[in-house]
C-alpha cells in the first residue's frame, strides 16, 4: 500500500471516529485516555509557553492542558478535517487548530517549546519526515513527548507489522508500523534529536522524551 493510500484510509477512519472520539462509545480509541496522565506529568517537569499537539484529534489533550495551564499557547494539527472541525468548536482560548500533515509541519522554524504526539505516529508512512519536521519547529532545548504502541520483542513487532497490521488495514484502519527503542533512537538521531528517555509502560505503551539540543 502506498503512502497516499495509508493517509486516505486514516482520514476515512478518523472522520467516522470523530463524533465518538471522547465518549464511552469510542471503542479502541478509549485507550488514548491512558496516555494523558503521563504526558501531563512529563510536561510538569519543565516550564513551557508554546505547545504543539501532533495528531491532536478533537483536542482532548489540549482541553486538559488548558484547564491546568490556561495562560499557555496551544496549537493542534491533524490530518482529518472533521477532527479539527470538532476541536475548533470547543473554542479553547489561546488555541489554534490546523488541518495538516505531521510529516511536513506547516509552522515556522523554532516555534514550540514542547511537542506532544499520542497514539498517532504509527499512522505515518514517512515517519522520519515527522521527526525531521519536529526538529525544525522545536525551539533549541525544546522537547518531544511521544506516546504510542510498542513491544519489546523484535519478533512480536515483526508479527504485528507484517501480519496483524495488513489485516487490520483491510478493516479500514490506516496503521503503518509500531516501533521499538532502537527504531526510535535511530529516528531521533537522524533528525538531530537527543533521546533522553524511552520506557515501555504497561502492556504495550511507548513513552519517549527527545530533545532538540541548545
Amino acid at each position: 500500500m502506498n503512502d497516499k493510500r495509508y493517509k486516505e484510509i486514516s482520514i476515512k477512519e478518523f472522520t467516522k471516529a470523530a463524533s465518538v472520539y471522547e465518549t464511552d462509545q469510542a471503542g479502541v480509541y478509549k485507550m488514548c485516555k491512558k496516555d494523558y496522565p503521563d504526558v501531563l506529568a512529563e510536561l510538569e517537569k519543565e516550564p513551557f509557553e508554546s505547545l504543539l499537539d501532533c495528531g491532536c484529534g478533537t483536542a482532548p489533550m489540549i482541553s486538559l492542558l488548558y484547564e491546568k495551564y490556561p495562560e499557555k499557547h496551544y496549537t493542534g494539527i491533524d490530518l482529518t478535517p472533521k477532527m479539527i472541525e470538532m476541536a475548533k468548536a470547543k473554542n479553547i482560548p489561546g488555541a489554534e487548530f490546523v488541518v495538516g500533515d505531521c510529516e511536513n509541519l506547516p509552522f515556522e522554524d523554532n516555534s514550540f517549546d514542547a511537542i506532544i504526539c499520542c497514539e498517532s505516529f504509527h499512522h505515518y508512512p514517512n515517519v522520519q519526515d515527522f521527526f525531521n519536521s519536529v526538529y525544525r519547529v522545536l525551539k533549541p532545548g525544546g522537547r518531544l513527548i511521544l506516546r504510542d504502541m510498542t513491544m519489546n520483542s523484535k519478533a512480536v513487532r515483526w508479527v504485528c507489522n507484517h501480519i496483524e497490521m495488513p489485516l487490520i488495514n483491510l478493516t479500514g484502519h490506516g496503521d503503518v508500523r509500531i516501533y521499538g527503542k532502537d527504531d526510535v533512537a535511530e529516528l531521533c538521531w537522524k533528525a538531530g534529536l537527543k533521546m533522553e528517555l524511552f520506557e515501555k509502560r504497561g502492556f504495550c505503551r511507548l513513552h519517549c522524551v527527545a530533545r532538540k539540543p541548545l
